[in-house]
């Protein structure tokens, strides 16, 4: 960095020049800005293309060395608002600490659906029958679905079928293909990866929320996270259920 380091903020680090005078931060709005220039095609005299061609005013002067900069920038001040400010309100309204999952409510098929899962971690997009029956629809609706899937209990389950429908978020819909699982879970509905990606959307469990994009803007969904601990605690009973069960059941065989 050019300048007299004697008279730089000594406060302030950056972690790509390793030197003292402005933050990492500030170094990277200004490359944003500037890059911003360039494509209004404002900077076209200072501008090299990836084939080593001049563009713009430099065309003329092909391979020839570039002016000499018109001064020296040390500190770019960005906004006063600083990372931790942020990140203390994209945490505000959480119940710390946690560890809890990403459980929303939201329409499917027109019916205001609670205790649904949004899971990175889901291949697919899941649904229970007690909830597709809720939904009045029959076996007869299904379309044949063999791959396996695993349980919560970590077993695998062949799946009764699959349905596509509508799930609404936000006033946001797409269509999503429901893989009918008959097996134990605490939530009504798993939305994985086929709807995120749908969707567009981006989801956080640490800031216990999901963001996409609508027509104007982006919206923002917070999960439940007192639904997503009783959740919790309604799998560590069947769990506990289901130890209790086999053991009696070894006893008397025994």
């Amino acid at each position: 960095m050019g300048g007299d380091p004697s008279r730089r903020n000594q406060n302030l680090y950056c972690t790509y020049h390793r030197d003292k005078g402005h933050t990492t931060e500030q170094c990277r709005v200004l490359k944003d800005h500037l890059g911003q220039l360039v494509k209004a095609r404002y900077l076209k005299e200072f501008v090299v293309d990836s084939g080593n061609r001049d563009v713009g005013q430099g065309a003329q002067q092909k391979r020839n060395p570039l002016p000499p900069p018109l001064g020296v920038i040390e500190v770019i001040h960005a906004a006063p608002r600083s990372v931790a400010a942020d990140r203390r309100e994209d945490l505000e309204g959480t119940i710390q600490p946690y560890d809890d999952a990403l459980v929303v409510t939201t329409r499917i098929s027109g019916f205001l659906v609670k205790r649904v899962m949004i899971d990175q971690g889901s291949g697919v997009d899941v649904m229970y029958p007690d909830f597709f029956e809720g939904l009045g629809q029959k076996n007869q609706d299904l379309v044949k679905y063999d791959t396996p899937l695993v349980s919560f209990n970590g077993r695998v389950v062949i799946p009764e079928g699959q349905i596509s429908l509508s799930v609404d978020m936000e006033g946001k819909e797409v269509m999503v293909t429901f893989i009918v699982v008959r097996s134990f879970s605490p939530y009504t509905a798993i939305l994985g990866r086929p709807w995120i990606h749908a969707m567009k959307a981006v989801s956080s469990t640490l800031h216990v929320k999901v963001k996409f994009p609508i027509e104007y803007g982006v919206a923002v969904v917070r999960g439940n996270q007192r639904v997503a601990r009783q959740c919790l605690v309604a799998v560590v009973r069947w769990k506990g259920e289901q130890v209790g069960q086999t053991e009696t059941t070894e006893r008397e065989t025994l």
